[in-house]
């Protein structure tokens, strides 16, 4: 039957050393269609997603994305972009890649959100457009690594019921 929601989500973890294993296309393409169906804004769908597999273009990336080494280690990197009015214009693209490490789990891959970058190095490397606002980045590929996991607030931390 596969791995449950709940599952990929207690075992998710940000990852940031690769086995030195190419992911496959028809991989990559199932996790990328985990995106495609996140909900959006009105159902805008605006977002577009640059994946980078290239091994150089990978270890080019690292600069851009402020000397980060697992970068260029990683068996994909995702850059995705969105329209720059689009209402929700970050939160859409969040959305679909939160879909996007629940499905790596269950995929067998890791992932590590990229915030750090510079945005006019990563439009230049990966041609994309003056007219799409570059929102975040995400490595993707097969860990090398099983980190623990990190300590979470308590659930009455969090939560407020009714009123703040």
């Amino acid at each position: 039957m596969g791995i449950r929601v709940g599952e990929a989500i207690r075992k998710r973890r940000s990852i940031r050393k690769w086995q030195d294993r190419p992911v496959p296309r028809r991989t990559l393409e199932r996790l990328l269609d985990a995106a495609r169906l996140a909900p959006s804004s009105r159902n805008g769908q605006q977002w577009e997603i640059v994946c980078v597999t290239d091994r150089a273009r990978l270890r080019g990336m690292v600069g851009a994305c402020m000397g980060q080494e697992h970068v260029g280690k990683a068996g994909a990197l995702l850059f995705i972009v969105n329209v720059p009015s689009a209402k929700w214009e970050y939160l859409d693209p969040a959305i679909a890649l939160d879909h996007v490490t629940l499905r790596a789990v269950e995929l067998g891959l890791g992932t590590c959100w990229i915030g750090a970058f510079d945005e006019r190095e990563v439009r230049r490397i990966l041609g994309i457009p003056e007219d799409r606002l570059v929102v975040i980045g995400m490595t993707v590929g097969y860990p090398a690594e099983e980190p623990a996991p990190r300590q979470r607030r308590s659930l009455d931390k969090a939560v407020h019921w009714e009123r703040y």
